[in-house]
């Protein structure tokens, strides 16, 4: 017996979650028993040695299913089979795959989310489009898919556990990052102006600089489903007003309305909009809660060397 594939397992794997919560350990335990996994097959590593593969499979099954509904993660480390799923279990499926995936719309807004247009100001989320098969890719294309594969899965997982987090983490997630970002001066700057609205979110002022020469209002909202409407930054732009401020920042983790982004186009005042695609984005450029897990240099030949004299 060979080790199943990440699409071969997603049916056990959604089978097994029906039954109640699982980790990936306990996951990968059961299938191994029940396909007859020999021990070198259960123990078998990825080439980079940091993690069996029977694991990483199991774990890319549940990430698509995942972003079918499928699958949900109600808490760190865990995940079950939703409603929707047990609905396709009920159905008696001979397969699953990702074919079968793409029969649900937020799998295919997923996976087949555009590439970003070379030169674009605004920075789009990255392509999550689906990986050129092996006869007609080049390396380099193969290469491409499976690291856009991986950011957007690493962009995901950053979701969950911030929505999964308390208000007092997110507050200080976003000093973090702006502090990462060369604002507040200081941390405990910072930390003092952010998260005084008390409304479970953050709502405050920060400098733009070390010095304070300017400051920027922040507002931010830890929802996990919630389109953030044009009354709410309406809202935040009266603040603004209020205060005498030419400058804000409305974070959500989720998404924004197209009418509040219309709105911010048309303001005398400098208005930010981040969207969850753009936090995770920005907290991976500048390294909050993230950090290399393997780096690989892939080289070439130098002409100049092999250049005549």
């Amino acid at each position: 017996m060979t080790i199943p594939t990440y699409q071969e397992v997603m049916l056990p794997v959604l089978r097994l979650a029906a039954t109640g919560e699982q980790r990936v350990a306990e996951a990968a335990e059961h299938i191994a028993n029940q396909l007859g996994l020999s021990t070198e097959e259960r123990e078998e590593l990825l080439p980079s040695g940091n993690q069996r593969v029977l694991h990483n499979r199991i774990h890319w099954a549940k990430f698509y299913m995942g972003k079918a509904g499928l699958i949900a993660s109600p808490k760190r480390g865990r995940f079950v089979t939703t409603e929707a799923g047990k609905a396709l279990l009920h159905t008696n499926p001979a397969q699953l795959g990702v074919q079968e995936l793409k029969a649900y719309q937020s799998f295919n807004d997923f996976y087949d989310k555009p590439k970003p247009v070379e030169g674009e100001t605004s920075i789009p989320a990255p392509a999550d489009a689906a990986p050129p098969s092996i006869e007609t890719a080049t390396p380099e294309e193969q290469i491409e898919a499976a690291y856009q594969a991986m950011q957007s899965a690493l962009r995901a997982e950053l979701l969950e556990r911030i929505v999964q987090n308390t208000p007092a983490f997110f507050e200080h997630l976003i000093v973090d990052l702006l502090i990462a970002m060369g604002y507040g001066g200081s941390q405990r700057s910072a930390a003092t102006n952010l998260g005084r609205s008390g409304d479970g979110g953050v709502d405050g002022v920060i400098n733009e600089d070390k010095l304070g020469l300017d400051r920027v209002y922040v507002q931010a909202k830890r929802y996990a489903d919630t389109t953030i409407g044009r009354p709410d930054v309406q809202a935040f732009v009266g603040s603004l007003v209020g205060h005498g401020a030419t400058k804000g920042v409305f974070v959500t983790t989720s998404s924004f309305s197209a009418q509040a982004r219309d709105y911010v186009r048309h303001l005398n005042q400098r208005v930010i909009l981040i969207d969850g695609d753009r936090l995770t984005d920005l907290m991976i450029e500048y390294g909050v809660g993230v950090r290399i897990n393997r780096q690989i240099a892939f080289k070439r030949v130098d002409e100049d060397f092999f250049a005549e004299e």
